[in-house]
């Protein structure tokens, strides 16, 4: 499976801010039942889960890029590295939270990372994950093959006008030819 192939979804499901909020406090709940010193938020849109989440069980909290993508735009076939982790991950057991794990290799890179930092144990949670996700991440609120639009990735803002994102259009222009839409 091929990462933001959308064509292998089986569907599509958005979710509003409201549902976001409920994920999170079922991911929370979820990951509560361990014991964490530190949550890592992969940039950019785990960040909207992993502050929510470290915030509602005021744990310590760290950014950190991983990515394919520049200004938006896929230009890396492989997810790299754009920042380090921080230091303090030294002996801590350790949560990466992302919104969604698709293929899998962005959370496996940052875990491979952490552990040659140091980091005692290193657990991982998403909102949504997708079947064919390897490694299945460690905590998941929900498991999903739809195309999942989250209210984040809706519109952009293209020279003072609000559109909906191009890829997203793609996606759904896509699915409903296949009948498939929700």
């Amino acid at each position: 499976m091929k990462p933001y192939d959308y064509k292998s979804r089986k569907g599509m499901r958005k979710i509003g801010w409201e549902e976001f909020h409920s994920m999170c406090k079922k991911l929370a709940s979820k990951v509560s039942r361990d014991d964490f010193d530190i949550f890592i938020g992969i940039a950019r849109a785990g960040l909207y889960p992993a502050t929510l989440v470290a915030g509602m069980l005021r744990k310590e909290f760290y950014p950190i890029r991983i990515t394919r993508r520049k200004n938006d735009k896929i230009k890396w076939k492989k997810p790299i590295r754009k920042t380090n982790v921080p230091g303090e991950i030294r002996s801590a057991r350790v949560l990466v939270i992302d919104d969604v794990s698709d293929s899998g290799e962005t959370l496996s890179v940052v875990t491979k990372r952490l552990r040659e930092k140091g980091a005692k144990k290193v657990k991982t949670g998403v909102l949504i994950f997708h079947s064919w996700a390897k490694p299945k991440p460690d905590y998941f609120a929900l498991k999903s093959d739809k195309c999942v639009i989250f209210p984040w990735d809706t519109q952009i803002l293209v020279s003072g006008k609000w559109k909906l994102h191009p890829e997203i259009a793609r996606a759904m222009k896509f699915h409903k030819k296949r009948g498939k839409s929700n």
